[in-house]
This record gives structure tokens, C-alpha cells and sequence, in this order.
């Protein structure tokens, strides 16, 4: 649930926007990768949000469907546009964004009462993110989803801090220890961390999140870049792993497929070590190419950047699923609507 809109990715690299002649279209948005990425390694996935009226929203809902991501809950919005967002590309380090999300982005136009709650609370993931919490109603409607599934296994608040949705990030961390209240499995990076705990220290970032959850959060995640990832549950087991290296071409989705990898491994019930291990083989593979959504890889893809030790694998040609649940590796429950 949350942000969705139009990556417009240069052609150039080393050149600011200024600069760069020829842009690729491609779908975008935080929890848009990451259904995309979930659906690539069998999952079974759909996206609650909103674009709008016009071209661009057309656009994305025929993409999502074309990743076998069920566009059935992503309305349309007749007073504001699609948003679109231009990245500069400076590898292997510096991907300034551009957002152009104003006056304001549909996605944020999420009202509590159009929310599929039933649907909500069957999935057996539920995501969300921090970015959803910067305005009503979408905060709002966050919130009551997040509510919804108390009690449920696997639900995710990823911190996904964005200064520019923000006045201030204090005013970030008292919605985001609210949302942890509800959730199970926390995700971040360093500074993602620090807004809402305080904590930049890794292993005191994941502890500081394990006692914002209250007691309901049972796994805190903390990306640290070129650091790896740590991983850190409530009964006290940890994993840390290693980054798998790459050479980086666009390292914005590579969080993204680091999340899709991530869910998958929590629904097939591997270990910790292994989840991040597949995972940060999934982000590495991503960090490799241009794209996000049509980068994320296939299951066979991250077996073999491990088993070579790089996440520079060659692209393979994108496979257009029939429709949402044809794969049968799909194995979530999202429930179907006449």
C-alpha cells in the first residue's frame, strides 16, 4: 500500500538533468517494486493506491498488470496528476531525485473508508510505508490498515523516510512509532532508522525499533549499504550478512527488490541467514541495472549471483505473466472479487 507514479530514468549517465537528452519510462514507487518483486519470485500480489485521471495512470495500472501485480484497488484521483519523478544517475554512489509531486500526489489521496479491509487482513503480508504517513487521508488510512491486521503474521512498515514529504522529521517519529505499534517486521536504512528511533548505530537502531513495536514487532531489519544488512528478532536471533558486489548502474531499486526478496523468504519459512542472503542478492541484482520494476529479479537469477558471487547478471527477457495468480509457484491469499 502506498506510492506509485512514473520513473523517468536517463539514457546518460554523469550528467545532471540539465544535461541529459533522453529519458526511459518505467513504473515506479516504493511498494509498486516491491509487489513487482514479490510477483518475479512466484508471489501472488496486489497494490492499494491511486493515480491520476490521465495518461500516466493508464500507463501504470496496464504495467502493474503486466507484472502480475493485481491493479484491482489502484483508483483514480480527477484532482491531481500522476506523479512523475527524473533521477540523475552518478554511479556508483549518488542518485539524486527529483519529485514532482504537486500540489499533491494521489497516492496520498487514500481515503480510510475505501480501504478493503477484508482483503487487508487475508493477505498473508501486508506492507506499508512511511511515506503513506506524510498526509491525511493517507495517513490515516495507513493507520486503520495497519490496525487491521493486528494479530497477523507478517506485517511490514517500511520506514522509507523521505525528507521532501516532511516539514521536519520530528514530526515524522511519533507517526511512525504509532504504525510500529501494528506491525511485526520493521525495514530501514541507516538514516531511515535514526528518524524514527534516534539510533544510527545499527544494532542499536534495530533494538530501539524492537521497543518502539511494543511488544508486536518481531523483526527489525537494518540495511547498512555497502555495510551489508543486520537483522535482529525479538527472541534475540540475528543474522548479519555481507553486501554481494555489483557494478552499480542505478542503485535506487535495489531496496525495493531487497523487500520483495525479503517477504518471500519470511513466507517460505527459511532462516534468517538465508532470507538476507537471497535478499541482498535480489538488491545487489537490481543496483546493476537501469531500471527498477522491470529489473527485479527471477528466482533463478538470484541462485546464480549467488552461486557466482556478483550481482552483475545480464538481463533476461521480461515474462508477461497471464494475470495475477497464473504462476504456479503463487502460493498468497489475497481473495478474489467477482
Amino acid at each position: 500500500m502506498g506510492r506509485l507514479g512514473v520513473d523517468l530514468y536517463p539514457l546518460q549517465t554523469g550528467v545532471g538533468l540539465d544535461r541529459v537528452e533522453s529519458f526511459g519510462k518505467f513504473l515506479g514507487g516504493s511498494p509498486a517494486n516491491v509487489a513487482v518483486a514479490a510477483a518475479r519470485l512466484g508471489r501472488r500480489t496486489a497494490l492499494v493506491s491511486r493515480t491520476g485521471a490521465d495518461p500516466f495512470g493508464t500507463y501504470l495500472r496496464r504495467e502493474l498488470k503486466g507484472f502480475g501485480v493485481d491493479e484491482r484497488w489502484v483508483g483514480e484521483v480527477e484532482e491531481y496528476p500522476t506523479p512523475v519523478t527524473f533521477c540523475a544517475l552518478f554511479p556508483p554512489d549518488d542518485f539524486p531525485l527529483t519529485f514532482y509531486r504537486r500540489p499533491k500526489a494521489p497516492d496520498l489521496e487514500i481515503h480510510p473508508h475505501e480501504l478493503d479491509l477484508d482483503a487487508i487482513r487475508a493477505a498473508r503480508v501486508f506492507w506499508a510505508t512511511g511515506t503513506g504517513l506524510s498526509a491525511k487521508p493517507s495517513r490515516t488510512a495507513t493507520l486503520a490498515a495497519l490496525r487491521a491486521r493486528s494479530g497477523r503474521e507478517v506485517t511490514v512498515l517500511d520506514l522509507d523516510w523521505r525528507p521532501m514529504f516532511w516539514a521536519d522529521p520530528a514530526e515524522a517519529r511519533p507517526y511512525y512509532r504509532e504504525a510500529l505499534r501494528h506491525a511485526t517486521v520493521a525495514v530501514g536504512n541507516l538514516d531511515e532508522c535514526e528518524v524514527g528511533t534516534g539510533e544510527r548505530d545499527p544494532y542499536a537502531a534495530a533494538r530501539a525499533l524492537l521497543a518502539a513495536g511494543g511488544g508486536s514487532l518481531r523483526l527489525a531489519v537494518v540495511k547498512q549499504g555497502p555495510g551489508g544488512v543486520l537483522a535482529l528478532a525479538a527472541d534475540g536471533t540475528s543474522a548479519e550478512v555481507p553486501p554481494l558486489p555489483v557494478d552499480v548502474v542505478n542503485g535506487l531499486g535495489a531496496g525495493d527488490a531487497f523487500g520483495g526478496a525479503l517477504v518471500h523468504g519470511l513466507l517460505a519459512g527459511r532462516d534468517l541467514d538465508t532470507i538476507l542472503r537471497h535478499a541482498n542478492a535480489a538488491g545487489a541484482i537490481v543496483a546493476g541495472r537501469l531500471a527498477c520494476s522491470s529489473a527485479m529479479p527471477y528466482a533463478e537469477e538470484i541462485a546464480e549471483a549467488l552461486a557466482t558471487g556478483t550481482g552483475t547478471i545480464p538481463e533476461r527477457p521480461r515474462k508477461i505473466p497471464e494475470g495475477p495468480g497464473t504462476n504456479p509457484e503463487n502460493t498468497g491469499t489475497i481473495p478474489e472479487r467477482g
